[in-house]
């Protein structure tokens, strides 16, 4: 079989309309919208195949391009075990412990102000994410979110905000979510605290001024009566069991787009400056942020890039669904369309990253 003119070109093509397809899709194409697992799940295998193809055409043996395998069968199966388990575990523990989590949250508003309540919401799970793991804080901000019974703009608003919240603060130890886990003991193999001693001074500061801005999304006269919102709504075991389905899929598809893009990374963008490292990281809205971390990030690398490159991942993170667990469990649960998180997920990012940006190489601003 001859060879194709440039085969690398050729692959590069083929991921770039691929990517845009997940970026574009959910928001021109209702069916995909409604079917946002599956459809990230085919153009995962996809992009695994596109790779394998040019492999196998090519008759190289080059490491960077993957290819169909039992190993990498393997690591989609059993990467999305333990989020789905605690999906599953939570989400029946919250659907017997609901009545009682209501009562909780009505006593605590009845002796403090909505806004600090939320408040308190985004800063503490934002922070106690690094320890819970932003899996379970996900979960909590469901229901806690749920048992305000705000608006559904109000909700949405409030939850991405969170979400972009936990998305920082998981990563202040390896402890929060797999992309610090990866680069502290595989990537860096640094101590326990390096993360919260180099990233802590950004992402502390930055959790608390979400925490300010989501009052300014909540109303003294927010509550609506007694509505029911679309996490409680109906919600039976089957519900359970089905969210909890399509967490493992939707993160099945991650490590399939992840892995399949990994020819992208390696040959484009690990390399770049610290400063066009952080804004390129943007493609984290989309891709799994742990398998980019894992691509880039490499024990010798300077402080300057290491902080770039984590900081440009874990704010994109927030922009839209894909990006992050937290994003994907608080959407399915609660419901929430792609266009819906964009709509703030979108602008709220931008303008962190720009304001992060200023912190991190006009004023430089650094860690420990």
């Amino acid at each position: 079989m001859e060879l194709p003119p440039n085969p690398d070109m050729m692959l590069s093509g083929g991921l770039f309309v691929i990517f845009l397809i997940v970026l574009l899709g959910p928001f021109l194409i209702k069916k995909i919208e409604h079917n946002l697992e599956a459809f990230l799940f085919i153009m995962g295998i996809l992009a695994i195949s596109l790779d394998h193809f040019l492999l196998k055409v090519t008759g190289a043996a080059n490491e960077i391009l993957p290819k169909w395998n039992f190993l990498l069968v393997e690591k989609a199966l059993v990467d999305p075990v333990e989020i789905t388990m605690a999906v599953l575990i939570a989400g029946l523990l919250f659907h017997y412990g609901r009545g009682s989590l209501k009562s909780f949250t009505d006593s605590i508003l009845a002796k403090v102000p909505l806004k600090v309540f939320v408040f308190l919401i985004v800063v503490v799970l934002g922070l106690l994410s690094s320890v819970i793991t932003a899996i379970i804080a996900a979960l909590l901000l469901v229901e806690l979110v749920s048992a305000l019974k705000l608006n559904r703009k109000t909700e949405i608003n409030l939850v991405i905000i969170a979400c972009f919240a936990i998305g920082l603060g998981a990563a202040l130890t390896p402890v929060g979510e797999p992309l610090s886990t990866i680069v502290i003991k595989t990537k860096l193999q640094e101590n326990f605290w390096y993360l919260f001693n180099q990233l802590g001074i950004y992402i502390i500061p930055g959790v608390l001024a979400l925490g300010i801005l989501s009052m300014f999304f909540v109303g003294q006269k927010e509550k609506a009566k007694d509505t029911l919102t679309a996490a409680e709504e109906k919600e039976t075991l089957k519900d359970v069991g089905v969210r909890a389905f399509k967490v493992y899929i939707f993160v099945m598809a991650l490590v399939f787009l992840g892995i399949g893009f990994t020819p992208i990374i390696e040959w484009y963008i690990k390399d770049l400056s610290a400063q066009i490292l952080y804004w390129v990281n943007t493609v984290s809205a989309i891709l799994d942020n742990a398998t980019l971390a894992s691509a880039e990030i490499t024990k010798g690398m300077t402080v300057d890039r290491i902080d770039a490159a984590l900081m440009g991942l874990l704010i994109a993170g927030g922009m839209l669904i894909p990006g992050n667990i937290p994003n994907i469990i608080s959407a399915n649960k609660l419901g929430i369309t792609s266009k819906e998180w964009a709509r703030l997920g979108l602008p709220l990012g931008a303008a962190i990253m720009i304001i992060y940006y200023i912190v991190l190489f006009v004023l430089r601003i650094k860690g420990v």
